[in-house]
């Protein structure tokens, strides 16, 4: 039987889970890199069991009909948009998911772009590196208005930072309680509302049909001219031409992304040219800690499976 590792680019794979534990009847190999769509069919193809980092290598229906011998699917989280759940079903493939590891990673990156942004910082080291010193005056948090979009683990957590910081704290999304906004010192506001107000917006929804270009034209339209957009959910939550649009235009006065309609971003994207933007690729619940955990639980998932007893079942 064989075993492959994929996306394990941070080559954490070996460190954080003792692999050689499986019977000697598996054949593990780990890939350090990202596996791209165009050679995963040949790649893959002997594999019985893969273990995928979250929302890498797509597995479509067309990459799923080209793998003869998977049995066992093991994907980092409990959700990931790259995998066709429909495909895997029809080829009696068992998913199982992980822990995800420590939440509050995402939590700690969404204020990371904050204040970048508001302290210019990514400008002011160039600056200092390039010799020149105190080009931009830093902005305060005291006294804002933070509007969450979406209240749940990450935007509650990132709600009790901004209460730490004596902001005002908005939150709206479609199912949201007075109840949770009340456990959280949060004002229940409308859609509208909270985009009217806030002087920084942060995306906290789970990306699906109903949330999918919730953060659209409009939205970013009622934004006032120094408010800031953060996104760290998923790029197609916000409309992203609307986005780009605003930033060039100064509708808006920045924003701190982690997520994109395309990942990796293309070389030649236009936000990549942005100065009034801080970019990150996608990392925000990828901490050595997250990986590590996520490791451990799939060579659990993989043992179990093994025995007889699948454990995180996703299908």
């Amino acid at each position: 039987m064989k075993l492959a590792i994929i996306n394990d680019y941070q080559d954490l794979a070996r460190e954080a889970a003792d692999w050689s534990s499986l019977p000697n009847t598996v054949e593990t190999d780990v890939y350090a890199r990202r596996v791209e769509n165009d050679e995963a069919a040949v790649l893959l193809a002997p594999y019985d069991i893969i273990v995928t980092a979250r929302e890498e290598t797509l597995f479509n229906r067309v990459l799923v009909d080209q793998l003869p011998n998977l049995k066992l699917l093991v994907t980092h989280g409990q959700r990931n948009a790259a995998l066709n759940m429909a495909a895997l079903a029809a080829r009696q493939v068992t998913v199982c998911g992980t822990g995800y590891g420590f939440p509050i990673a995402t939590v700690e990156l969404t204020w990371g772009l904050i204040l970048s942004l508001l302290k210019f910082i990514p400008q002011e080291d160039r600056a200092i590196r390039e010799g020149r010193w105190g080009e931009h005056l830093p902005l305060g948090l005291s006294g804002r208005t933070l509007g969450v979009v979406g209240l749940g683990t990450l935007g509650g957590g990132v709600a009790r930072v901004g209460k730490a910081f004596d902001m005002d704290v908005i939150a709206w999304s479609q199912n949201l309680t007075q109840e949770r906004c009340d456990e959280l010192g949060a004002e229940l506001v409308s859609k509208d509302a909270l985009f009217q107000r806030a002087d920084i917006v942060s995306v906290h929804l789970i990306l699906g049909e109903r949330s999918r270009g919730a953060v659209g034209a409009r939205e970013i339209g009622l934004m006032k001219p120094t408010a800031l957009l953060i996104n760290t959910a998923r790029g197609a939550i916000v409309d992203e031409d609307a986005l780009i649009d605003a930033l060039q235009t100064g509708k808006i006065a920045g924003a701190g992304l982690d997520v994109y309609d395309q990942e990796p971003l293309p070389a030649d994207h236009a936000l990549r040219t942005l100065a009034n933007t801080v970019l990150m690729p996608h990392v925000g619940g990828r901490t050595r800690e997250n990986f590590i955990a996520r490791y451990r639980d799939s060579l659990e998932d993989v043992q179990a499976w093994l025995d007889g007893n699948p454990i995180r079942i996703l299908q």
